[in-house]
């Protein structure tokens, strides 16, 4: 009867990139079991390790995956260091035995004598995927090639733009991508109307389908995005013209109105200080100012925290470009404005 197999890996994966997928998927195909250990590591990155965790979760269902929350966070290859690591691990593993040890580090050949395993080395000079973590943190555009589109999403920054029709969203979010050198996502919404409104109406049916098309471009875009991606509208604005029209939303749309309350990092809303475009689509100046409050008024309950961008296209570029320099994706908007910006909202 062969042996059963057992492989391990550990690591920060602050991100996974290819060559962590690499050893991942080396262990798969040579092992019976895999067990990936992953550490908490604040010091290194604010990607929470929840996220980093359910990245290989989700591209290798079959791994088990163990969250270090209480891992040693000392490195380096001294005895002292050596040993905290190892008994760390022995007490994690709990005397689950592991025959291979598998990494790309000079810690391979102290954990693997510490566990009795073999020392699994994969790729240790990096020919295969030449790319570190330290080197996707510093430029994630740049090496993107290194990431999966699962990762990848979670490097960039969702800025969205919420506000009345004509309130210049649209071409505010244009300006900003120029500024940043990203790409945008335009208002689905109104390509859809454009194509499928029947006196100037749409079905409960088609508004759930304006949100679903939405998510699926931004879902797109983001994999093109330098570390930002600005979005005109969102659910929430589809699931309020559902009310407007009809009274009711589907239960489809109200779910997805509810899961963008969590979905962007930045909400910025374009005031209503510049002159009214009164176009044909649109229901006039008066409604513009009464769908302005409902927007702010959803905002409040959902408790969205959000900004006000006011002024011509240049102060509300330059107020968001501000905004940016202070906003970092994974921390409270009370962390990132220990003094708080002029007109700034928390409500």
């Amino acid at each position: 009867m062969s042996e059963h197999k057992t492989g391990l890996t550990l690591g920060k994966f602050a991100p996974l990139h290819a060559g962590h997928q690499f050893m991942i998927e080396t262990a798969i195909q040579e092992m019976d079991e895999v067990i990936v250990v992953i550490y908490d590591c604040p010091e290194t990155t604010d990607i929470p390790l929840t996220v980093r965790s359910n990245w290989i979760r989700t591209l290798y269902p079959q791994v088990q995956v163990i969250e270090a929350w209480d891992g040693p966070v000392e490195i380096g290859d001294t005895p002292e260091i050596k040993h905290v690591h190892e008994q760390y691990m022995l007490q994690k593993l709990q005397g689950r035995e592991v025959t291979h040890f598998y990494s790309s580090e000079f810690y391979g050949e102290h954990m693997s004598a510490a566990l009795g395993a073999v020392n699994r080395q994969v790729d240790p000079d990096r020919h295969t995927f030449p790319v570190s973590g330290t080197q996707v943190r510093q430029q994630p555009f740049e090496n993107r090639r290194f990431l999966s589109p699962v990762v990848y999403r979670y490097m960039i920054t969702k800025v969205v733009f919420l506000g009345a029709p004509s309130t210049g969203k649209s071409t505010l979010c244009a300006q900003m991508a120029k500024r940043e050198n990203t790409v945008w996502m335009a208002e689905y919404g109104r390509e859809y109307w454009e194509k499928h409104q029947v006196d100037r109406r749409l079905s409960l049916e088609q508004l759930e389908e304006i949100a679903e098309g939405h998510l699926e471009r931004e879902e797109l875009l983001v994999q093109e995005a330098r570390d930002v991606l600005f979005v005109d509208t969102n659910a929430i604005t589809t699931y309020m013209f559902s009310l407007y029209y009809h009274g009711a939303a589907t239960p489809r749309l109200t779910q997805m109105a509810v899961d963008a309350a969590s979905r962007y990092d930045l909400v910025l809303v374009c005031d209503t200080d510049i002159p009214y475009a009164d176009t044909w689509d649109r229901s006039g100046e008066v409604q513009r100012l009464v769908f302005q409050k409902q927007i702010i008024a959803d905002l409040k309950v959902r408790q969205i925290p959000y900004f006000m961008v006011n002024g011509d296209l240049e102060a509300r570029a330059e107020r968001v470009s501000q905004i940016l320099k202070q906003v970092h994706k994974y921390r409270s908007l009370s962390e990132c404005f220990m003094t708080p910006l002029t007109n700034s909202r928390k409500e």
